[in-house]
């Protein structure tokens, strides 16, 4: 059994809908097998869920070569700071912030490990799920450029939509699980003792 098998046995019931969609997402679309586990990949680095993330991971290492999972890392970390940086610039809406310089060091939006158009797609994965209006727009447009559908780019949404709620569902069983060991110890110690 993938470990990813095996944590989707984990999300509660409540969340049985994303356990169904993230084997579908995962497992049919449009996608190749590289963009699939490199948006799922970059998707888990950014729902911030550890457990989630090194089941997609060992997955993944099974499935693709290294320059996805190193393309995946990196897409997943720059826009950690991109859309937080260029969020703030749509949001406030003011032309001055728009016409400064960045001074962000992005160089490995160029220098990607594998196809540039894929790292594009990761990139788009991660910014529709981190909100930034912005960059879902320019990548969306970049993927669109360098030759994929509008059935990929749903494609790719679809998957980073999916792992960001499992990540939601993953912490959902955990609190439950909590709160369920907190009033067992909460009943185990208001208990009359044995005779």
């Amino acid at each position: 059994m993938s470990q990813l098998e095996a944590l989707r046995a984990s999300i509660p019931d409540a969340a049985r809908d994303i356990k169904l969609n993230l084997q579908s997402v995962l497992t049919s679309g449009s996608l190749t097998v590289d963009q699939r586990w490199g948006v799922a990949l970059a998707a888990a680095f950014a729902a911030r869920n550890p457990r989630l993330a090194e089941a997609v991971l060992a997955d993944a290492t099974a499935a693709v070569g290294p320059a996805v999972i190193e393309d995946a890392k990196a897409a997943a970390a720059l826009m950690a700071m991109n859309n937080v940086y260029y969020r703030f610039r749509h949001v406030i809406g003011k032309e001055s912030y728009g016409q400064k310089p960045a001074r962000l060091r992005m160089n490995r939006l160029a220098q990607t490990a594998g196809p540039k158009v894929d790292f594009e797609l990761f990139s788009l994965g991660v910014s529709a799920i981190n909100g930034c209006e912005l960059c879902v727009r320019a990548h969306e447009k970049a993927v669109l450029d360098g030759g994929l559908s509008e059935e990929q780019v749903h494609d790719a949404v679809r998957v980073a939509a999916t792992v960001q709620a499992a990540a939601v569902a993953l912490e959902i069983g955990d609190v439950a699980a909590r709160t369920a060991t907190q009033r067992s110890s909460a009943l185990e110690e208001s208990a009359p003792p044995a005779v």
